[in-house]
């Protein structure tokens, strides 16, 4: 189904992610996984590769816009245009809404908000745009529609960073 296409999933190490590379891969899509930590990203892609899928990993903090473009190009020399984006990557920072630090509030709408904005932006200047093809799969949360959190688990970042990825 997805023969010949190419697949990128920030967050690809674990998780979710890497469920959402595995789908990819048994559909035929070449997949480029990214994560921080080069040790998960390791045994991910050995996992992938496997399952006989084709996958390529790419060390990258999202949380450091400038590293996407690097990152992208990377991924583009290594399996060619991305035809499928999925935006999987992201963190929370659990406290209070009264005693909630700016870094926190910062760390999460960068990683949750920001980074998607920005990756989106360069793989559809570079791949969907001037081929006239493409999907970008937002990974959001329910806490982005109901703004609530779990007792105990105080989220206002996280869910704040949800519900504007919804809302992109």
């Amino acid at each position: 189904v997805l023969e010949g296409r190419g697949a990128r999933v920030p967050g690809g190490s674990r998780g979710r992610g890497r469920q959402m590379a595995e789908v990819l891969g048994e559909l035929g899509a070449k997949v480029a996984i990214t994560a921080r930590k080069k040790h998960e990203l390791d045994a991910a892609t050995e996992h992938l590769k496997g399952l006989g899928i084709e996958a390529f990993p790419v060390v990258c903090d999202m949380g450091n816009l400038a590293a996407i473009p690097i990152m992208v190009e990377q991924v583009i020399t290594a399996l060619g245009p991305i035809d499928i984006l999925v935006n999987n990557a992201g963190t929370s920072w659990g406290a209070s809404r009264r005693d909630h630090p700016l870094e926190g509030w910062e760390k999460v709408m960068t990683l949750n908000v920001t980074a998607i904005f920005v990756v989106t932006q360069e793989v559809g200047r570079r791949c969907m745009v001037p081929r006239k093809q493409g999907k970008v799969i937002n990974i959001a949360s329910i806490q982005g529609l109901t703004g609530t959190y779990p007792e105990g688990m105080p989220t206002l970042a996280y869910n704040a960073s949800k519900g504007a990825v919804v809302n992109m």
